[in-house]
């Protein structure tokens, strides 16, 4: 059972509501320029929707609709960690590369965050709902039990590279120091590890690590 506190049940929802709705607006331009360049280089959907576990609810895991911005050709594999895929440059776009690179795929679950509720700023990155390993080791440390974030803990101390008992155990220790001043330390320790393009694995490790 996670403890709550004043900052988890009430502040941090607010925090997560007023500053995804402000990203919307001051990043709406970016999304376009985006849109249209997934387009021009790929013709298809702009955004790719994925199906992941959100917060454990009386014991029940939940699911929704992640999204992102399409970075792989419309043939990739649809539920499977990219890192996981052999030759996994091959369903890239040239586009995508550039995205992924810069996380700027990541910025739709802004939409996530202000608008559906599902998804927090920061904690622990949702699963994809056949990844069973992954919420088995988290169950240990009670990481299920808290709702799914944009970044988190693991992403600035090894994302991609991250073995599945590692990554677990650093969103455990989310967990116990859930707090607002540890919210921003993860915060901006994630601008920095996305400009040093910090810990991203796109294919050939699939025995290794877990996915983002």
């Amino acid at each position: 059972m996670i403890r709550e506190t004043f900052y988890t049940k009430y502040i941090k929802g607010i925090l997560d509501r007023v500053l995804g709705i402000v990203g919307l607006i001051c990043l709406s331009w970016l999304y376009l320029i985006i849109a249209a360049a997934i387009v021009i280089d790929d013709s298809g959907p702009v955004f790719f929707r994925q199906r992941r576990i959100g917060r454990k609810r009386n014991g029940e895991y939940t699911y929704f609709d992640l999204l992102k911005f399409r970075s792989m050709k419309k043939n990739a594999p649809h539920d499977m960690p990219t890192h996981m895929l052999k030759d996994s440059e091959q369903y890239i776009t040239r586009v995508g590369r550039f995205l992924r690179r810069t996380s700027l795929d990541e910025l739709p679950q802004i939409w996530n965050i202000a608008i559906r509720h599902n998804l927090s700023i920061i904690g622990p990155r949702p699963a994809l709902w056949n990844q069973h390993d992954l919420l088995q080791e988290r169950e240990i440390y009670g990481a299920n039990d808290v709702m799914p974030g944009l970044t988190g803990w693991a992403q600035i101390n090894g994302r991609d590279a991250l073995g599945i008992k590692d990554k677990a155990k650093l969103d455990g220790e989310y967990v116990r120091n859930i707090s607002f001043i540890f919210d921003c330390k993860c915060f901006f320790g994630t601008v920095f590890s996305v400009l040093k393009s910090e810990g991203i694995v796109e294919g050939g490790m699939g025995d290794k690590v877990e996915g983002k």
